[in-house]
């Protein structure tokens, strides 16, 4: 993603404030009132600072002047003020370190809150490619970002106080030279590392994009250690891996030669700072100034000058400093708005149906009318002008070649997917008491074995009153995992396993059955779901499912799916489509059921 320098300093400002309305969204909230916490402590820090830097000055007077009670009284006040110094800085310190817990729950959170709304984490990762790795960054593009502004803000937090109370005293000091000097050279150190920090920000996005790459390259090979054996794939995944390595690294490399002469510039003014101190402090003097004070005198000015002079010049040299942690700061708050800005955009399209939000037949789950769907990915139309009411207690049977559309229709009928023309209306909620689906590829969370039969659905477990336990056993011998129970130890102990790794097809498909019988929904979408399994297995489940009042919608390619089922749905490729009635059926077709 290049950044033009323009466009990124306003949209930077724009989505850098919206974050911060995430961060503080009232001036009661925790953040807040931390940050206002923070403020007390720094600005007490500043002041201890003042009279810690001011106290040379006066070692000076009382040592020329050799004042030994005045020297005692002045080390017990140097020793006090160490002590406090110290402890309000570690207290700073303290207090950033909780800010960066505060902020990153917040905003973690926040994230989470818009990623797993409706269908957007769906969407962002298998529809959109605007926006690469968004798991990167909520996990870790957005705990840099919190890192990152909690080292900042103590020293940006107080700047303004100290280079208002460090300028007055300059100018008390060296009059209007010493300030304007030290504005003069901050300005140009700004536009120096302004131009410099320019070309960085770009890069650090670009790398980050390539870390996210590069980790889910690695978790591709995790998540399908298995097959990839099967076909001794490694030297394979080798090569493409360290090819995502090299590529990463080649940006790494970039953005440290970028970063080189910002640090230059960087070190090259810190340095330049202190000479011009002196040089404001030796104007004054060689005016003659201070011609009447005598040398003791003139030695406790000097080092109290020489202080107010290179205090004000590290304020703003701090913030020069600052420029490099912006820099990271810019990229991050980049990737964040933008992600951020795409699931707002994702969610403002997406408008599910409420089934409680107008009236619909009681024996109805879905009403297509005039339907026409294709892929996101292509401009074909997979099925054309399909009319079709699914009724309660009429089993439907999808069946057509590969790619003809049976699992897009699904997606369709689930919202996944948008209609490209015609409408599709889902008339039942989802849950236990409307319609759920069984995916191709099985469902399993992380938890206990109870935790994956009585599975989570917004945000709740589907548990009426005390947990039934004999209930939950008699599903799983239903469908024939009971043995799951020895192996875990339980249906409430934990396990240090993937089910995934752990379970073989058959047993995750029959483990979705046992939670769908627990659930009993009106009516099941089984898209393959006994595709691992014997006919014998697949006919008891079809049975119980059936036994359990379950209306079915079933994908498959099995002929032996069609004594389960009253009407098929035959997706033929090109568009077309049939509708028949099977034999021995005991639904009916409605004459609204089929256009031809």
């Amino acid at each position: 993603v290049n950044i033009s320098n323009s466009a990124a300093d306003w949209r930077f400002v724009q989505r850098f404030c919206s974050i911060q309305r995430v961060l503080f969204p009232s001036w009661t909230s925790q953040s807040a009132l931390m940050f206002a916490t923070l403020l007390g402590v720094t600005l007490t820090e500043q002041l201890i600072i003042y009279q810690v830097g001011v106290l040379p000055s006066h070692f000076y007077k009382v040592l020329a002047d050799k004042d030994y009670s005045g020297f005692r009284s002045l080390v017990g006040t140097a020793m006090v003020l160490i002590v406090l110094n110290s402890t309000l800085k570690s207290l700073d310190q303290y207090i950033c370190n909780q800010m960066y817990v505060s902020w990153r729950k917040t905003l973690t959170e926040s994230l989470h809150s818009a990623y797993f709304q409706g269908r957007v984490y769906y969407t962002l990762n298998v529809l959109r490619e605007d926006v690469d790795n968004p798991d990167q960054r909520i996990s870790q593009d957005a705990e840099r970002l919190c890192k990152q502004m909690s080292t900042m803000a103590s020293r940006l937090i107080v700047s303004p106080f100290t280079l208002t109370y460090y300028t007055y005293h300059c100018f008390h000091s060296t009059g209007w030279f010493g300030p304007v000097s030290i504005f003069g050279y901050f300005v140009i150190g700004t536009i120096a590392n302004k131009i410099l920090m320019g070309p960085i920000v770009s890069t650090l996005f670009e790398q980050e994009k390539l870390e996210g790459d590069f980790r889910f390259k690695h978790m591709q090979i995790r998540v399908n250690a298995e097959s990839a054996a099967f076909y001794r794939a490694g030297k394979v995944e080798h090569m493409r891996t360290n090819r995502r390595l090299q590529t990463l690294l080649e940006t790494q490399r970039s953005l440290i030669n970028k970063e080189l002469w910002l640090y230059i510039g960087v070190n090259t003014f810190d340095y330049l700072g202190g000479f011009l101190s002196y040089i404001i402090i030796a104007i004054p003097i060689f005016a003659g100034i201070y011609d009447g004070l005598s040398p003791g005198e003139l030695s406790a000015l000097i080092s109290k000058n020489a202080f107010v002079c290179i205090y004000l010049i590290n304020g703003f040299t701090q913030l020069i400093d600052l420029s490099t942690t912006l820099s990271d700061v810019a990229g991050y708050t980049h990737r964040i708005g933008e992600l951020r800005e795409v699931m707002d955009d994702i969610l403002h399209k997406q408008c599910d149906y409420d089934p409680a939000s107008g009236e619909s037949p009681l024996d109805t789950a879905f009403i297509l009318d005039h339907l026409s769907y294709k892929s996101p990915y292509s401009d074909e139309l997979l099925v054309e002008d399909l009319s079709l009411k699914i009724t309660q207690g009429t089993h439907l049977l999808v069946v057509g070649n590969t790619g003809t559309g049976k699992t897009s229709l699904l997606r369709v009928l689930n919202r996944l997917w948008e209609a490209e023309s015609g409408f599709v209306h889902m008339t039942t909620c989802f849950g236990p008491r409307g319609t759920l689906f069984l995916p191709q590829k099985p469902y399993l969370t992380d938890g206990t074995l109870r935790e994956q039969v009585c599975h989570v659905l917004n945000g709740s477990f589907l548990l009426s009153g005390s947990v039934d336990d004999d209930r939950i056993i008699q599903f799983l011998e239903l469908a024939g995992v009971s043995s799951l129970l020895k192996r875990t130890g339980g249906l409430d102990e934990k396990v240090d396993w993937n089910w995934y790794d752990v379970l073989s097809p058959g047993e995750m498909q029959r483990l979705c059955f046992a939670r769908l019988f627990y659930l009993q929904p009106k009516y099941a979408v089984l898209d393959e779901a006994t595709s691992a399994l014997t006919e014998e297995a697949e006919a008891q489940l079809y049975r119980t499912c059936k036994h359990l009042g379950m209306t079915l919608i079933s994908l498959g390619h099995r002929s032996s799916l069609e004594k389960y089922h009253d009407v098929q749905l035959k997706l033929c490729g090109e568009g077309r489509w049939e509708l028949t009635k099977l034999k021995g059926g005991s639904g009916s077709l409605n004459h609204r059921d089929i256009t031809m």
